[in-house]
């Protein structure tokens, strides 16, 4: 108590409760909306208009700003709402219609679009939006008229910039954005969009050496670190990709919707398709490659599990699609031709071979790599087999180790005669998925008993299940190894195809290959221990000329004395 009333300075002097009481009026002053449009604050912007609007005082043209700062934020739905609600109003600035305009073009209301344009004032804005317009439309004529109508302004420059891309047009895009930034390199969010298109290009490398100059400054920019990721992906690997996005997951703010479907869409890519069912359906008309990606998922689950109607999901979602750049013509032509060799339809093979045509043939992209497959693609429907080898072999150096390429060219190099090599290349295949594949495994045989390996083929079929399949796997080997005078398995493989199926033709085919083998052995190039085989053989068939063929065969063996070889008895 002594010391509390004893004090020999004071504990507040008179200064600090001024500067006490200044700090406390200073906290009590609201940010202002400039203060948070200056630093590009949108989410602290919408804050403030909020609660000034809920508050009875909201700023002059609030309803306006809070459309502003919601399409800056990528919420467009709510921006829209906003503007629809001003145009109702009496008074209002025209130039709602072009704002409004903006929304509806974001929202993929190209209709509302063009119609809410249409009563906004003349100006630039107004003329770069009916220029993309035009371009949704694929309307040429009036993309031309808004194209001269174009100024040589940074806005209308870089509109200008983003219909070539669009169009696929990526080194004019990249000329436009580097001579923007040569006199603006404060611009730098221009390297994002040049990275883009050398992504594009396929040049991930030099993407990545762009893309760093912006990332320097903007590390946590969810655009530019999932173009990095996409680099990485192609560069490298989807668990390289996957781990840039790691950190970036938890940076993206909950209003930034638009980024975290993007991020969601590409993990399922990185992902090799995992969770695609789950993720990508809600985006399809979201994000445009969504769709593709899902098509792709479809076909992948069509040919592994062979269910047709996978094939046909990934046709339904594409056949309206309309394609405008390289890949989604791939695309296109990939499904026709997947649901035509599984239904057998000639219309469906005939307009994957014209697409993959208008592909390969096109100035651009037939001296590329996805050109000449294409181009390899069509003569392969085509039965061109020769023409096929003319392109495989000029993109071969690329995939050496690719499974799919070597399954198309091992069947290419067959279908000319070039069994040796085919059976090679047929072999050096490591899917599991594709060797068990009917079509791998009567290739495969067809190439060893081509190259007179037989017993090889016949061990193939051993290892198959009865079905329709291995039925048809027993017709291709009895009549290959007939034609090329492997008589023993051919007379194996007509036998049991006997028994499956009483067929007189194929006694035939087994009464001929039974004499063909005796022959053989005759001549001394067939093991005397096979006729044993060939009797057996004979004896499973009820007919009248077993009995002489036995006789005639007997007869030989008692002429050479029964002879054994390898501990059996000839005869």
């Amino acid at each position: 108590m002594e010391k509390n009333l004893s004090r020999n300075k004071p504990a507040v002097s008179k200064d600090a409760s001024v500067s006490h009481s200044q700090d406390a009026k200073t906290r009590r002053q609201l940010p202002k909306l400039d203060d948070f449009l200056s630093q590009r604050d949108f989410t602290g912007a919408m804050t403030l208009l909020e609660f000034q609007r809920q508050s009875g005082k909201p700023v002059d043209d609030n309803d306006v700003w809070i459309a502003y700062c919601a399409f800056h934020l990528g919420e467009y739905k709510q921006a829209m709402e906003e503007y629809e609600k001003i145009t109702k109003k009496k008074g209002f600035n025209p130039e709602t219609w072009s704002n409004l305009a903006c929304c509806y073009f974001y929202l993929g209301l190209y209709k509302e679009a063009d119609e809410a344009v249409a009563k906004g004032p003349k100006g630039q804005l107004k003329n770069r939006l009916s220029f993309h317009l035009s371009h949704k439309f694929n309307d040429e004529k009036r993309l031309m008229v808004h194209h001269q109508q174009l100024q040589d302004i940074i806005q209308d420059q870089l509109s200008l910039a983003s219909i070539h891309y669009l169009r696929s047009h990526y080194q004019e895009a990249i000329d436009i954005y580097k001579r923007i930034l040569l006199d603006n390199r404060q611009y730098l969010a221009l390297n994002v969009y040049v990275a883009l298109c050398y992504y594009k290009l396929d040049y991930y490398d030099v993407s990545q050496e762009v893309l760093a100059v912006y990332l320097q400054q903007h590390p946590d920019s969810s655009i530019a670190t999932n173009l990095k990721a996409c680099n990485n992906f192609r560069l490298y690997s989807g668990k390289a990709a996957e781990s840039e996005l790691k950190t970036l997951q938890d940076l993206v703010s909950p209003s930034f919707n638009f980024g975290k479907d993007l991020i969601k869409h590409n993990l399922v890519v990185f992902r090799a398709g995992d969770g695609a069912l789950q993720v990508l359906p809600p985006l399809v008309d979201v994000i445009p490659e969504a769709r593709l990606n899902l098509v792709i998922y479809y076909l992948r689950q069509g040919r592994i599990c062979l269910f047709i109607d996978e094939l046909v999901d990934a046709y339904n979602l594409i056949k309206d699609l309309e394609p405008t750049v390289p890949q989604e013509y791939i695309l296109k032509g990939v499904v026709n031709a997947a649901l035509g060799q599984e239904q057998g339809s000639r219309e469906h093979m005939k307009t994957a071979q014209q697409y993959f045509q208008l592909v390969g043939g096109s100035a651009s992209e037939c001296d590329t790599i996805p050109g000449r497959q294409c181009m390899a693609s069509c003569f392969f429907l085509l039965k061109q087999f020769d023409d096929v080898l003319l392109y495989l072999n000029s993109i071969k150096s690329y995939f050496y180790n690719d499974d799919l390429y070597n399954f198309n060219y091992a069947q290419a190099k067959a279908a000319v005669g070039k069994y040796a090599e085919a059976e090679e290349i047929f072999l050096i295949i490591q899917k599991e998925l594709l060797k068990n594949d009917y079509v791998y495994v009567s290739w495969l045989a067809r190439c060893y008993i081509m190259n007179r390996k037989a017993r090889l083929a016949w061990e193939l079929y051993l290892k198959m299940e009865t079905s329709a399949e291995s039925f048809s796997l027993l017709q291709l080997m009895a009549n290959d190894c007939y034609k090329v005078g492997q008589f023993y398995y051919a007379a194996k493989a007509f036998d049991v195809l006997e028994r499956l199926d009483p067929n007189p033709e194929y006694w035939e085919g087994k009464r001929g290959a039974c004499v063909g083998v005796f022959q053989m052995i005759i001549a001394g190039h067939e093991p005397k221990e096979s006729l044993v085989d060939v009797v057996q053989l004979l004896r499973n068939t009820n007919n009248p000329q077993v009995d002489y063929m036995l006789r005639i065969m007997k007869k030989w063996a008692k002429e050479n004395r029964g002879e054994r070889e390898g501990g059996r008895r000839v005869l």
